[in-house]
């Protein structure tokens, strides 16, 4: 399989396979206007298996989504067919819209102006309460 190399954009690497097409929906990279590439289930020494996203345009990615998602992947940018910058990420201690209370009775379902926001109380189990109404985020 050929998947050309990317002149300006973001390489999306690392992701536990089986995990693309969550980035792909939290990052809603249906609503580009640009190629993006999934590779699902790569041959990867490290890791076995392993999931790439590719996108060919220079845009601004929630590294905390990214992080929540998946906290072993890396995000690479490209630029002018070079590796310009790359984070490796970690759990967020903050998410912010990332995802939304579930809990009816919070302040977000009746002021929709408000920031969805949780914070990590969990390291271990990952485990992510809305700073509302401390109700537990649902695991993706």
């Amino acid at each position: 399989m050929n998947i050309d190399a990317i002149e300006n954009g973001i390489v999306i690497d690392h992701i536990t396979a089986g995990k693309a097409m969550k980035l792909y929906s939290l990052l809603k990279l249906d609503e580009l206007d640009a190629q993006v590439a999934i590779i699902k289930n790569a041959s990867s020494r490290k890791m076995g298996r392993k999931d790439i996203i590719k996108i060919d345009a220079e845009i601004e990615v929630n590294l905390d989504a990214i992080g929540y998602v998946d906290p072993s992947a890396t995000v690479s940018v490209i630029r002018n067919g070079k590796l310009d910058a790359k984070h490796n990420l970690d759990l967020p201690e903050k998410l912010v819209n990332v995802i939304k209370c579930r809990n009816p009775r919070c302040i977000t379902s009746t002021e929709q102006e408000l920031d969805h926001v949780f914070r990590l109380t969990d390291t271990e189990h990952k485990v992510y309460r809305c700073i509302y109404c401390e109700s537990k985020a649902k695991k993706l």
